[in-house]
């Protein structure tokens, strides 16, 4: 093959088209709400994307306590740390509604980095932004009050910005107080007041309206700064 006709198939080369067909060293698997992806202590030897729907990560304590470090929407891969050199899964992986996931096998994976440069571009992206998604949770867990953080957390899991317009949450508000390092009563407290506020409705579902965003960039005196 010629030089030209190898740049011509790179240039037409689409990531998400790569992802949703079944090829070598990958494969397409549909789970059920609260189904079970990879367990921690798996031996991690894929990488996985989500077509479809949402998934937590979740950790398990030597004491036996769980907490969910992590949500990951359509568009959004996972268990990439096996490229490094993990051996093992370090948490749990489970549907929050049903899903649709690709599932790479970490040699498919880096063959295609390898030789596809769209592709590379694609996943460093995701990478750069996991990457600043996880330095913006340190900031807010070290200056930010749970009042704020609760207030980011909801923003982010609606999905404020994002390219599928805001989304409701469908978290109990113990997961939340596990996401943000607080109580759930804390969380109970923090959520009657954004409701009184206007900034939330909260019936099975929470609705997250854009006066909340507007009330954490703007620093505005109803989310408290400090405890």
């Amino acid at each position: 093959m010629s030089n030209t006709s190898e740049m011509q198939i790179k240039d037409a080369f689409d990531p998400r088209a790569f992802l949703g067909l079944v090829g070598a060293g990958k494969t397409i698997e549909r789970y059920a709400k609260n189904q079970k992806i990879y367990a921690q202590g798996d031996i991690a030897d894929t990488i996985l994307f989500i077509q479809k729907g949402k998934v937590k990560i979740t950790v398990l304590s030597e004491h036996g306590k769980e907490a969910v470090v992590g949500i990951f929407a359509e568009g959004q891969f996972f268990g990439e740390a096996c490229l490094e050199g993990e051996a093992l899964r370090t948490a749990t992986s489970q549907a929050m509604e049903d899903c649709l996931i690709t599932s790479i096998t970490k040699s498919a994976m880096l063959a295609t980095l390898g030789k596809q440069p769209k592709f590379s571009a694609f996943f460093i992206a995701h990478l750069l932004s996991r990457n600043s998604r996880i330095e913006d949770d340190l900031i807010d867990q070290l200056f930010n009050s749970s009042e704020r953080r609760l207030a980011r957390l909801l923003l982010l899991l609606a999905n404020f910005g994002g390219e599928h317009g805001v989304q409701p949450i469908t978290l109990s508000q113990e997961t939340l107080a596990e996401m943000i390092g607080t109580t759930r009563s804390r969380v109970s407290f923090f959520m009657n007041k954004f409701r009184k506020q206007g900034f939330i409705d909260y019936n099975g579902k929470i609705e997250v309206h854009a006066s909340l965003l507007d009330a954490v960039l703007r620093d505005k005196p109803q989310i408290q700064q400090d405890e």
